[in-house]
């Protein structure tokens, strides 16, 4: 495993806010949601409603990317800010599968005032898979992972 791996991975676990990209008809659109992580990196976790647009894009297309970055303090270069952009594959789960519970009670336990939220009909639990990562760390400091490296090293790094 690199050192670089072992900054990408954190920045993964520590944050819950990304730019979640998606399209329709050649037409891209950037949306935030929010993401819990299952353990060792197994799959990011979106609870978004069916009305948004990116709900209805990952639905048709589900080949979409997450771009997560340290946060802005508002001081120095903010191209120096260590940020990722993962891609791969964001599939509903359904309410009636029995990994619905386990990973609906992940996304509840990082975001406890999504409670209610999971007895409106129009909000569906998507579990995103990461295919690869481009992690960038600052100036000329840039590396791309597949998913199974990023897995094996949050593995490693307990969890």
């Amino acid at each position: 495993m690199s050192a670089i791996q072992r900054e990408v991975v954190p920045l993964i676990q520590q944050q819950r806010w990304g730019a979640l990209a998606t399209v329709s008809d050649d037409v891209p659109l950037a949306s935030m949601v929010a993401y819990a992580v299952e353990p060792g990196l197994g799959g990011l976790l979106f609870f978004i409603s069916q009305l948004s647009a990116h709900t209805r894009h990952l639905l048709a297309h589900p080949q979409t990317s997450l771009a997560i970055t340290a946060p802005d303090t508002g001081e120095g270069d903010p191209q120096l800010l260590p940020r990722v952009s993962l891609q791969g594959r964001a599939v509903p789960v359904a309410r009636d599968d029995e990994r619905f519970a386990m990973v609906g009670a992940l996304y509840v336990k990082r975001f406890p005032d999504s409670l209610p939220r999971f007895e409106l009909g129009d909000f569906l639990l998507f579990r995103f898979e990461i295919d690869e990562a481009r992690y960038v760390g600052g100036f000329a400091r840039a590396s791309t992972f597949t998913g199974d490296q990023l897995r094996g090293t949050a593995l490693e790094m307990g969890g």
